[in-house]
């Protein structure tokens, strides 16, 4: 599991996003998943095809990735800090699930 310092939390990039900042979402759940709920903007990119599609995410500004519970997209942070060099991803800390508890009461849960 990633250390503070590699994840941000649901309220931080609410802020920061509302603020205006232009963040990449990268949503490494299943495609069901996604079509159930997603942050909008969101790019769906399944874990298991992150080897294959990691030319969509960008090289420059800020990228996060997210999932359920945050598990999955702390799998695909490492992918792509350890074996991509991508120091400019976080990972969404406790994913959907914590962006419905913390920041949007309205999102839907699973």
């Amino acid at each position: 599991m990633p250390n503070n310092s590699l994840e941000i939390s649901p309220e931080d990039l609410h802020a920061r996003l509302q603020s205006g900042e232009d963040w990449q979402l990268v949503d490494v759940r299943e495609e069901m998943e996604f079509d159930y709920c997603h942050l909008p903007g969101s790019l769906l990119l399944p874990l298991d095809e992150l080897p294959r599609r990691a030319a969509e995410i960008r090289t420059e500004g800020p990228v996060v990735v997210i999932c359920h519970h945050g598990v999955r997209s702390a799998q695909a942070l490492g992918y792509l800090r350890q074996r991509l060099g991508r120091t400019n991803v976080l990972n969404l800390r406790g994913g959907v699930a914590a962006w419905a508890e913390q920041v949007d009461p309205s999102f839907p849960q699973y």
